[in-house]
């Protein structure tokens, strides 16, 4: 099954999130031996491709005047720092801070930008 807009359209990735379809690792090392299902799991580094990007981390708008700036305002629009990562990236990430969601029966990681440590962007596919 392909990732595409229409079977990810009803998930919104909140705050500093980062959606990743992790690739499924090799089930052999180098030398060729066979590892145990579940290895893969316990490997600290994983790596994938970013499939939905959050917001960002939301910052309050301050104006002068305000003489208590953390009472919300009805008119108040949330503004956000935008994260790194961009749809398409290869992420490399730490997999302790990922969490493990199934959707549409595919595999997902639920990662906070803190947890990448690394992305490839290759421009010439976009």
């Amino acid at each position: 099954m392909t990732i595409t807009a229409d079977n990810l359209e009803n998930l919104i990735v909140v705050g500093d999130k980062v959606l990743i379809k992790p690739l499924t690792s090799k089930s052999k090392t180098k030398s060729g031996l066979f590892l145990p299902p579940g290895y893969s799991e316990k490997e600290e580094i994983q790596h994938g491709y970013v499939v939905k990007v959050g917001p960002g981390i939301p910052i309050p708008y301050l104006n002068d005047d305000d003489s208590e700036p953390w009472k919300p305002k009805k008119d108040d629009k949330i503004r956000y720092i935008p994260l790194q990562p961009e749809v398409g990236d290869l992420a490399i990430f730490l997999s302790k801070g990922s969490v493990e969601i199934i959707y549409n029966d595919q595999k997902y990681l639920i990662v906070p930008q803190y947890s990448i440590l690394l992305l490839e962007r290759d421009k010439s596919v976009i």
